[in-house]
């Protein structure tokens, strides 16, 4: 089965990227163009093959190319952004996955950023945050129902989106800053990391995984764990709220050579 995983290039108007719940500081533009390489390259290294959506340069934020499309299985759910600046954002994402062959669904109602979304097997937990509201999770749910997935709320008061307080491991245990996460017993298997950035974690492999560079105890805890770690610079990504999950989108369920 196919590793693609979906990244967006950041464009020169990243710094007026939109901030809503940490102090706004400058963003080094050429330096996170660096990360961003990085961050590339650490998913090639990985064995995944990565397939650009094209620069979108009147969107500060298309780098964070997860909040445009959820996908599940061989379905591309292409989303319809929180914040009105990102409007838009989900067309050129629309037409990749469309061409990589996966089943385009346009989230028929309400609001939802893929920021929000954390799949853990077929349980699809939503967060209902600022940028995604009731109607759409809603959506999401008429929309992935059918295709067998379990649709959970999660209330999300204190950061952003859903995945900057937690993400899942290989296994399915929910990892996540404890400061951030509104219910932890809605996971089930939840334990807590020691960092806030080291809340994202994107799953490389059965026994893999990639994390931010600003979390080097969270490094250590999972490592002790049995899991390889690879870690990348994205402190500049972080200044916006993002994450080292917000910059792709992995695809894992179209057959070999798509």
């Amino acid at each position: 089965m196919s590793r693609i995983a979906l990244v967006r290039p950041p464009v020169d108007a990243l710094d007026s990227g939109v901030v809503d719940h940490i102090e706004k500081v400058p963003v080094d533009v050429p330096r996170a163009r660096e990360q961003w390489a990085g961050y590339v390259a650490a998913l090639q290294g990985a064995g995944w093959r990565t397939v650009q959506v094209p620069e979108s340069p009147a969107h500060p934020d298309s780098v964070f190319v997860e909040d445009t499309v959820v996908v599940y299985g061989r379905s591309a759910v292409i989303t319809r952004p929180g914040h009105p600046s990102r409007r838009g954002e989900q067309d050129a994402t629309a037409a990749v996955v469309a061409d990589l062959g996966l089943d385009v669904v346009h989230l028929p109602a309400g609001t939802l950023d893929g920021g929000d979304v954390l799949k853990v097997g077929s349980t699809v937990f939503v967060g209902r945050s600022d940028r995604t509201d009731d109607e759409g999770v809603r959506a999401l749910r008429r929309v992935l129902t059918p295709l067998g997935a379990t649709v959970v709320a999660v209330p999300v008061t204190t950061v952003l989106h859903l995945k900057t307080a937690v993400t899942a491991l290989p296994d399915g245990t929910v990892i996540g800053y404890e400061p951030f996460v509104d219910e932890p017993r809605l996971f089930g298997r939840f334990c807590p990391v020691p960092e806030p950035e080291g809340a994202a974690v994107v799953v490389l492999g059965p026994d893999e995984v990639l994390l931010s560079a600003s979390a080097p105890r969270t490094a250590q805890l999972l490592t002790s764990f049995g899991y390889a770690v690879r870690t990348v610079e994205v402190d500049e990504f972080e200044k916006l709220e993002g994450c080292v999950t917000c910059l792709s989108v992995r695809v894992r369920d179209l057959p070999d050579g798509a």
